[in-house]
């Protein structure tokens, strides 16, 4: 399937973008929406509609749409089969998979092992995806339906990194495009093949893009899932930055699905009849990063505890996100093998002075920083509280905001001193922070992709290696804990929040079956109840 592509609109242009999209034609009465259709309005579009440019939530939850993985988390984060039916540990670096047959992609391809294959070996050179997939070896296709998974050395969350395997047809995606690039290549930022093209195994597949503005999804008639109870056959999704918008266009009907709800919203959501409203604890750390590379003064960790000493995390948790989010003073939430019940926040305008005094910063500097308008809860909103505390400390700071689509490329670019970023460990587990995220920067393994700090202990990288070969579970928590034990001590960021999770939808569609902490909602078994839309 070919989409076209439209630059994103200005901000000043979204409302009456979405008035056109809503009033094009694509339902011609409530009745026939509700039965068929569901108008979904994200606070932001996928990036692209190729699954393997950007590792982020947005191209989690279209893979979900558009493709299948071979394993998926349930709601009680077991695994539950998809594309591989079973599993067997060979040995301690095998894993054999049964994959489902029957299968095939909208192009009209037979799903089989060489597709995992194919898609492994893409996965291991995306720079994005690459370090959570570096343990994997080698994938090797058995038969049409059995595949082999080998991991460089014992490997305990080789099932965790299944679902994130969502085969691609390998055969739809081979040889070269019209402009003479390889259809399989992958372009950060930029136009491909793969980011216009799709053929997938999922519930639907895409019928229309016009990027920023619109997304339109039909079901696929030929989905292998007949035990799946949705019956959903259309999707459209608006993206709508503005919080107030968003709610609005639900609460007027306008759209029948929204994500996030704001926290300033919650309860005016909660209470109209209209509207159904589902929570959850969130496990997304919000944080910022103090790049060593760009301010020298970042590069002494008494400056760095003096800025995570004049942040108040419960401040912003309390007043910003009206309590719909848990102040962190580390990367693994409760529940997560990493986690240190002792690590509290801790705010102190007082210590911080007194840190910045010590090492010779006493009347402060200036610096940059970026953040995302329209990416995490009141992101802009957390960028700017942030600078003014830092203010307190005789820290003067350029705060620049921007919409998402812009800021990634401004993000990797490391285009500022400061840079704010949010990331739902991709493995439900500790390590996947520290190897994005604090890990010394290595292009080869993508270790430190995100890590617009710079900051770099080897020991820890060690630490979180071994981690992941030891299959003594309370040994591994425990080495876990000592790496974010570390890193408080050594002030490599500044923790601010776990975000928590709100969708809200039409009181006719039950959306709570679908919805998960990770925040990929399984659409393709969402059910609208027709007749309470009429």
């Amino acid at each position: 399937m070919t989409v076209t592509r439209t630059p994103t609109v200005k901000k000043t242009l979204l409302a009456s973008a979405i008035a056109a999209t809503l009033a094009g034609g694509a339902l011609v009465s409530t009745a026939a929406q509700a039965e068929n259709t569901l108008r979904m309005a994200y606070d932001a579009d996928p990036v692209s509609l190729d699954i393997h440019e950007q590792l982020s939530g947005g191209i989690m939850q279209l893979s979900h749409l558009i493709y299948d993985p071979l394993v998926r988390w349930d709601q009680s984060l077991d695994f539950e089969p998809r594309l591989a039916t079973e599993w067997e540990q060979v040995d301690d670096t095998t894993m054999r998979m049964t994959l489902r047959e029957g299968v095939t992609f909208t192009s009209g391809n037979a799903f089989t092992a060489k597709d995992v294959v194919w898609t492994i070996e893409r996965l291991k050179r995306s720079p994005d995806f690459k370090a959570i997939f570096a343990p994997i070896e080698s994938a090797t296709a058995v038969d049409e339906h059995t595949v082999e998974i080998n991991t460089v050395k014992p490997y305990p969350l080789l099932l965790n990194l299944a679902t994130y395997i969502f085969p691609m047809d390998s055969e739809f995606y081979s040889g070269d495009a019209p402009d003479g690039d390889p259809k399989d290549e992958i372009v950060k930022n930029g136009n491909s093949y793969a980011s216009a093209h799709v053929s997938g195994t999922g519930p639907y597949t895409v019928t229309e893009r016009q990027q920023g503005v619109r997304t339109e999804f039909k079901r696929n008639p030929d989905y292998w899932d007949e035990s799946s109870p949705g019956n959903v056959d259309k999707l459209v999704l608006t993206p709508i930055s503005e919080n107030a918008t968003r709610v609005a266009a639900l609460l007027s009907g306008d759209v029948d699905f929204i994500a996030p709800v704001p926290p300033n919203d919650l309860e005016r959501v909660r209470e109209s009849d209209d509207a159904k409203l589902v929570t959850m604890s969130g496990t997304r750390i919000i944080m910022l990063h103090m790049n060593q590379k760009r301010v020298e003064a970042f590069e002494d960790p008494r400056v760095r505890k003096a800025f995570a000493y004049a942040v108040n995390q419960e401040g912003i948790a309390d007043r910003l996100m009206k309590g719909f989010a848990t102040p962190a003073a580390q990367m693994s939430p409760d529940g997560y093998v990493g986690h240190v019940d002792s690590l509290t926040p801790r705010y102190d305008v007082a210590k911080a002075k007194e840190l910045m005094e010590e090492a010779g910063y006493a009347d402060g500097f200036d610096i940059t920083m970026m953040a995302p308008n329209n990416r995490y809860v009141n992101d802009a909103q957390i960028a700017q509280a942030v600078a003014a505390m830092l203010a307190r400390i005789n820290v003067d700071v350029d705060l620049k905001t921007l919409p998402k689509a812009q800021y990634w490329g401004e993000f990797d670019d490391r285009a500022a001193d400061m840079m704010l970023i949010g990331w739902h460990a991709d493995t439900e587990d500790s390590a996947n922070f520290h190897e994005y995220l604090t890990a010394c920067g290595d292009a080869d393994t993508g270790a430190g992709q995100y890590n617009a700090g710079n900051y770099c202990n080897p020991e820890l990288d060690k630490l979180v290696a071994a981690a992941n070969e030891e299959i003594d579970l309370e040994k591994r928590a425990e080495m876990l804990q000592q790496v974010e034990q570390t890193l408080y001590d050594d002030a490599a960021f500044v923790p601010l929040h776990w975000q928590d999770l709100a969708w809200a939808s039409a009181s006719n569609a039950d959306i709570e079956p679908v919805l998960n902490v990770m925040n990929f909602p399984y659409l393709g078994d969402l059910v609208i109840d027709a007749e309470d839309a009429e």
